[in-house]
């Protein structure tokens, strides 16, 4: 793709990036390379290939979902300024 100096002030406006007179031209060719990368890139025969999430195949951690520190609701309420039984009490914020 030809990238010339209109198009990357449009694209610096667009991404509201502050961009120099000087830097104008040498944006434009670093652009120009970017593209030509991705179009490279589509070249790429990628039929048969399942997406990846990473790029390391990896195997999610998981721990047991166990209950280890339970029924300690005394403790968890010893603080509460306001408490109904086993519950807080809160301030009604919606009528």
């Amino acid at each position: 793709m030809a990238v010339d100096e209109q198009i990357v002030r449009k694209v610096a406006r667009l991404a509201r990036i502050r961009l120099d007179d000087d830097k104008v031209e040498s944006m434009a060719r670093e652009l120009a390379a970017i593209f030509a990368w991705i179009d490279q890139l589509s070249e790429v025969d990628t039929r048969g290939v399942e997406p990846m999430t990473s790029v390391e195949a990896m195997a999610m951690k998981k721990r047991p979902d166990v209950v280890t520190d339970g029924d300690r609701v005394a403790d968890v309420l010893a603080n509460a300024p306001a408490r109904e039984g086993d519950f807080f009490v809160v301030p009604k914020v919606v009528e």
